[in-house]
């Protein structure tokens, strides 16, 4: 099976490094990639949006004629690894959310904080030019599993990432209970959606019991559930 592989927020293809090659020595195609307007700080990201993340991953699906892929999504891009698997049913066999939220049709990422943490939010990306702020190395570092080198290295890579994706509501054709997914929980346990996502036949729940960057904090172990998911859900 292949892997697509798509970075939260902040972050490009070079933090899935290290879960990218253990896959490609147990044979597996791996596609990590670098979203519109995570290149460059200093790019303009006016125009970048949710759906311009989604049409990012379409556009490798595509261009490679990629069939019974599995798409992982991590932290905010649950909604465009949702998303992808909703517009190609025919070319995603299974998506994976890691530590993920999750779309819901007419929804944004920022929709699911409350209020007032959502109106703070906005508040940073209007005030920084459009882009959501980075977290400094000890936030990244409080309790997911990082040491303060972790962390900082995280943090020197990170880029501001283009606010409109966080704020604009995703577009869904069908229920995303109708996907074949695996949800990998890290931190996200207590979400109401990821809960509710529970009863649903066509959904599988793992844990991983590190923080919210688990392809650094315990990339053996993840490398390990998606190797689960290959051989459990990939074409025979």
């Amino acid at each position: 099976m292949d892997f697509v592989l798509i970075p939260g927020a902040w972050m490009g293809a070079w933090v899935w490094e290290p879960v990218g090659s253990e896959l490609r020595a147990l044979g597996h195609d791996v596609y990590p990639l670098t979203l519109s307007g995570l290149s460059d700080e200093d790019a303009d990201v006016s125009g970048v949006g949710l759906q311009t993340h989604v049409e990012d991953v379409l556009s490798v699906l595509e261009e490679g004629d990629l069939r019974d892929v599995a798409v992982v999504g991590h932290s905010y891009s649950g909604l465009v690894a949702g998303q992808v698997a909703d517009r190609t049913p025919d070319r995603v066999a299974h998506t994976v959310f890691v530590d993920a939220f999750l779309p819901h049709d007419g929804k944004s990422m920022l929709g699911a904080f409350p209020e007032p943490l959502r109106e703070d939010e906005l508040r940073q990306i209007a005030e920084n030019g459009g882009r959501w702020p980075a977290p400094n190395v000890a936030d990244a570092a409080d309790g997911h599993g990082l040491s303060v080198d972790q962390a900082r290295w995280l943090v020197e890579r990170m880029v501001d990432h283009p606010g409109r994706t966080v704020s604009e509501p995703a577009h869904m054709n069908r229920p995303l209970a109708q996907q074949r997914a695996t949800y990998i929980v890290c931190t996200f346990e207590t979400s109401d959606d990821v809960a509710a996502m529970r009863e649903e036949p066509s959904w599988a729940f793992r844990a991983l019991h590190t923080g919210h960057w688990p392809m650094l904090s315990a990339p053996d172990e993840l490398v390990a559930l998606l190797a689960t998911v290959a051989s459990e859900h990939g074409r025979p």
